[in-house]
């Protein structure tokens, strides 16, 4: 359960701010949209391979951004 501290006078619009950016941080909506399709173990691993040697490359700087 998320909790959002605001002091006396705040307004609602700064509270809802707070509480969106907690909530976002939490990856419920993201882990929600993961989960709604099957991705093969071996798929998700040649994918976090890919992604580790393109950060690689970055940070040798064959690869400009």
């Amino acid at each position: 359960m998320l909790i959002v501290q605001i002091k006396e006078g705040d307004n609602i619009e700064k509270a809802l701010k707070k509480y969106k950016k907690k909530f976002e941080k939490t990856g419920v909506v993201k882990e929600l949209r993961e989960r709604t399709k099957f991705i093969k173990p071996s798929i998700r691993r040649r994918e976090t391979i890919i992604k580790a040697a393109y950060r690689l490359k970055l940070q040798n700087g064959l690869i400009e951004k």
